[in-house]
C-alpha cells in the first residue's frame, strides 16, 4: 500500500520555523544578551530563563515543520511569546540599559510583538 506524502510547508511557515529556531539557537550561542533583558523579581535566574526560552523557541519552530505538530507548536509558541513580552516592556521602560539601541527601536519592539503571534496563529492553523 503506498505511503500517503505529507504537504511541504509552505514557505510562510519555513520563514517562521527558521526565525524561532534561529532566535532559540542564540539563546544558547550568545545567551548573554538574553540574560539582561529577563525582566528582575522573575522566580528563576536570568541564565534559566533564557536558555527555556531559547528551548521552547527551538521545539515551537521545529514544530511548526510538520502538520501533525502544528497545532502544539502553535499555542506553544503563543504562549511563549505571551510570556516573554515582559521583557520586552522592560527593555522599553529602561533603555539606558540597553543602548547602544535607540529608545525608539526599543518601543517599537512592542507593536511587533503581536504581529508575530498573528503569524504563529495564521501559520499554526490545521492544513495550513
Amino acid at each position: 500500500m503506498p505511503r500517503e506524502e505529507l504537504p511541504r510547508p509552505t514557505p510562510g511557515v519555513l520563514r517562521l520555523a527558521a526565525l524561532f529556531v534561529g532566535a532559540g539557537a542564540l539563546h544558547f550561542l550568545k545567551p548573554q544578551g538574553f540574560d539582561r533583558i529577563v525582566p528582575p523579581g522573575l522566580p528563576l535566574p536570568a541564565r534559566t530563563a533564557t536558555l527555556l526560552s531559547g528551548a521552547a523557541e527551538i521545539a515551537g519552530g521545529l514544530g511548526l515543520l510538520h502538520p501533525a505538530t502544528r497545532p502544539a507548536a502553535r499555542l506553544g509558541l503563543l504562549a511563549l511569546l505571551v510570556a516573554v513580552f515582559p521583557a520586552n516592556v522592560y527593555m522599553a521602560q529602561e533603555t539606558q540599559q540597553f543602548q547602544p539601541l535607540p529608545a525608539w527601536v526599543l518601543w517599537a519592539r512592542l507593536p511587533l510583538q503581536p504581529l508575530l503571534m498573528w503569524a504563529v496563529w495564521r501559520t499554526g492553523r490545521t492544513g495550513k
